[in-house]
């Protein structure tokens, strides 16, 4: 199996998963952080992500969470194609539910976008002092730009709440971001 598979898949059977040159954004950025070891992963659908990070270097531990049980199961079954089990561990449960003991030198949010707010709260405890947090999504199809009232009332509360979590990085007191517009928006936030 190759990550075109993955790719391929994931367009198939309509898996959201990283656009291409954020992916390729992402594993750069750990290339180049040779003191990335340990990945914390809100949102692993068929972990395709949670591949792509731990091919970049064989001291890479990935521990990525999914509550969708046909996802976890396709994501266990490419883990194996890709011989990672060692070194991805993926856990059944709703992120706000799990329990950690570990300390993270990365986390990356892409799971459910209205609960952005929620998984920084949760989970940035567990991010190590010099620790970084990727967030993906933050375009939105281009939708939290659009200056026009978005029709469906459920698409714009999606988008408000994404819109609210681009501010609350903005002005949050403890971290620093920086924005991208890279695939479909990535926020890249560390500890001040």
């Amino acid at each position: 199996m190759v990550i075109e598979d993955l790719e391929r898949y994931a367009t198939e059977h309509n898996v959201p998963i990283m656009q291409k040159d954020g992916i390729t954004f992402l594993t750069d950025y750990i290339k180049e952080h040779k003191n990335i070891k340990n990945i914390l992963e809100i949102g692993c659908a068929i972990g395709y992500s949670s591949i792509c990070m731990a091919l970049v270097r064989d001291d890479i531990y990935v521990t990525t969470i999914e509550r969708d049980r046909e996802r976890y199961l396709k994501a266990i079954e490419n883990v194996k194609a890709f011989h990672l089990e060692d070194r991805i561990t993926i856990l059944f449960q709703d992120a706000l539910d799990v329990s950690l003991k570990e300390q993270y030198d990365l986390i990356f949010i892409d799971a459910a976008k209205s609960q952005y707010i929620k998984f920084f709260e949760k989970f940035t405890p567990y991010l190590k002092e010099n620790g970084v947090v990727f967030s993906d999504n933050l375009a939105f199809h281009g939708y939290t730009k659009q200056e026009t009232r978005i029709e469906s009332k459920n698409l714009r509360q999606l988008v408000n709440k994404i819109r609210k979590y681009i501010v609350y990085l903005q002005e949050h007191p403890n971290f620093i971001t920086e924005f991208y517009e890279i695939g479909d928006g990535i926020a890249v936030t560390k500890k001040k």
